[in-house]
């Protein structure tokens, strides 16, 4: 085979792939919470045809030698947490975490996930739960009678009695890790702890270097639609590029075919 028609091959995939990360990011463009993604790659083995330094005769050396490269392939999809925009609600269950930190959640299989989306509810015990059912963590609830709920920055969470007393009925913990591009994406906006995020530190918001937590407000998505587009037509590009040279290589071996 070719050697070109290899490397273009793997550059293709390349590009298919990274295709597929900036389709993603696009995707969740409206995602509260969502963290966007990009593609790592790194260049194959080379074949070293002649070492560098090598000996050219007794007394010279190879100044650079002969290396030819063999393609690309993607080594790593990273998530990049930067802050999304802040947005505004009129729900009083909705938070966002203004800096560094996790809302912990209870999954249905006893584990603890982490997410950055915010938008809390009810059910119907009055637990605070997340749009799928699974319940924040520690345990907050409010009471039947509750006229009111107040969250504040510390993650202190009051209802006002029908008294008009304000009454504490628990306190949000943030959680965060050193290195939150190790955690484990599960879906859901669910972020899963791993080996490579390292263990996760729980504590009381705006306190420590953790992020505060904000009342009627929302995280949106960090994905900057016009950067991804832009990366779109650069990938595409890149793509058209490897498929010209997989052109090439076919034309000149159609061309040595012919000639024997």
């Amino acid at each position: 085979m070719h050697a070109a028609l290899w490397i273009s091959k793997t550059g293709l995939s390349a590009q298919d792939l990274k295709l597929a990360t900036i389709s993603n990011n696009l995707a969740n463009a409206g995602t509260v919470g969502f963290k966007r993604d990009r593609a790592l790659f790194q260049d194959l083995v080379y074949q070293v045809k002649k070492q560098p330094g090598g000996q050219a005769s007794q007394d010279t050396q190879f100044p650079s030698g002969l290396q030819i490269g063999t393609g690309v392939r993607t080594v790593a999809t990273q998530k990049l947490f930067n802050a999304g925009t802040l947005a505004v609600t009129e729900q009083a269950l909705d938070m966002a975490i203004n800096g560094r930190g996790f809302f912990q959640i209870l999954l249905p299989d006893g584990s603890l996930g982490y997410t950055r989306d915010g938008q809390f509810h009810m059910d119907e015990s009055g637990q605070l739960v997340t749009s799928r059912g699974n319940p924040l963590q520690p345990a907050i609830t409010i009471p039947a009678d509750a006229q009111g709920v107040t969250i504040g920055e510390d993650g202190t969470v009051s209802t006002r009695l029908p008294s008009g007393l304000l009454n504490q009925v628990g306190s949000i913990q943030v959680t965060d890790f050193l290195n939150p591009g190790g955690l484990q994406a599960a879906g859901n906006n669910i972020y899963l702890e791993t080996a490579s995020s390292g263990a996760g530190q729980t504590g009381t918001p705006g306190l420590n270097g953790l992020g505060a937590v904000l009342q009627s407000t929302l995280e949106n998505s960090n994905v900057n639609v016009v950067e991804e587009l832009v990366n779109m037509i650069a990938t595409q590009r890149t793509y058209e590029m490897n498929a010209k040279v997989i052109q090439t290589a076919d034309q000149m071996l159609q061309q040595v075919s012919q000639s024997l």
